[in-house]
């Protein structure tokens, strides 16, 4: 009973159950990339700071002097290189103009904003005087905003992810289930796979525009053919992944199922999806990342108002600052790219027993 209420061993139980709090949440840390933040937990919890300080090192300083590194070179060759527009912005100008376009947004948002109070004060003097007959509203109609594209952008891969996985997860269910289903597609997928979306987007271009007559839909003209050509590009990788996790199960669940005579649906449900969730997810997230890489050309030509159209715009442009704002594009594809690689990650790892980190 002594020993059970002694200081030292309740401060060391504690302490056990902070590191065990610890190396839960690291497996959500690392989930994120930010590996570093358990080793400094760790540290402020009392453990040795050296193997810590290492692991921290490893995941966040070399890191850091890597991009430490990057910044500096770009900062020195840059300027070295002239082109149409001047020579080639350094971080300093990149950031600068990062910077602008958060102002121009909060410009924008204060117009809007103003837009629509006096559009409300407009239309509640008319109802006072009992012309509601007159009462109009519209929509603020100015130019939009960086934040606004990159929605737009995020709107349109996910549409066209959505539909691409509607479609590559039964038809690899189907691939993986049946030889003769297999073998019968395996050309046609070894064959499209391969086609670049500028191929694509001319045919959608084409069929949209006859089927779709109008502009004043649900979907946009631009957002269709865009979405449209991310699907055609983007549903290969989790159609091969869904067929090649289905038909490598293990055969004695296959055994199992017809052991207790289940039906089709049954076995997929229970016995198939359930065992091939590791690679489908794999494809999944292969296909966004192709996805978000091919929506940037198709919104190029299609016009679709998002992150491509704005690096089209400027390209266009011509001006001073064209060449920055093209380059925080640029990065900002890349973070945004890193991110949803993450989130997918995260949700194969919540759903699925094994996962490669």
């Amino acid at each position: 009973m002594t020993a059970l209420t002694d200081p030292t061993h309740v401060k060391a139980a504690r302490q056990e159950r902070r590191f065990a709090r610890i190396t839960r949440a690291d497996k959500v840390f690392r989930l994120f990339g930010l590996a570093w933040i358990a080793p400094l937990l760790r540290i402020a919890a009392g453990d040795q700071p050296g193997p810590n300080l290492r692991e921290i090192w490893r995941t966040l300083g070399i890191p850091l002097v890597a991009i430490a590194l990057f910044l500096a070179a770009w900062a020195v060759l840059a300027p070295r290189v002239q082109t149409s527009l001047g020579a080639v912005p350094g971080p300093a100008a990149v950031w600068e103009q990062a910077v602008s376009l958060n102002e121009d947004y909060l410009r924008e948002t204060a117009k809007a904003d103003d837009f629509y109070a006096r559009q409300e004060a407009r239309n509640a003097k008319l109802i006072a005087a009992g012309k509601e007959d007159a009462v109009k509203w519209r929509d603020y109609t100015g130019a939009p905003t960086y934040y606004a594209q990159i929605w737009t952008s995020l709107q349109t891969v996910f549409f066209g992810f959505l539909v691409a996985t509607a479609i590559a997860v039964p038809v690899g269910i189907l691939c993986g289930l049946s030889p003769v289903m297999s073998a019968g597609l395996n050309p046609l997928i070894q064959i499209f796979k391969p086609v670049s979306p500028l191929a694509w987007l001319p045919i959608v271009t084409m069929i949209i525009s006859a089927v779709y007559a109008t502009n004043d839909g649900l979907f946009s003209k631009s957002f269709l053919i865009s979405a449209i050509t991310v699907t055609l590009c983007s549903l290969w990788p989790t159609l091969i992944n869904t067929a090649l996790g289905v038909a490598s199960i293990d055969k004695d669940l296959v055994n199992v199922g017809r052991v207790l005579n289940l039906d089709t649906r049954t076995r997929i449900v229970k016995l198939v999806l359930p065992s091939a969730l590791p690679l489908i997810f794999t494809g999944l997230r292969l296909s966004l990342g192709v996805g978000w890489m091919v929506l940037i050309a198709a919104e190029m030509l299609a016009q679709n108002p998002g992150l491509g159209k704005f690096v089209w715009d400027e390209f266009q442009n011509g001006s001073s600052q064209s060449l920055a704002r093209i380059m925080v594009a640029v990065l900002t594809i890349g973070l945004i790219g890193y991110a949803l690689d993450r989130l997918m990650f995260a949700l194969q790892t919540m759903f699925t027993f094994s996962a490669n980190r």
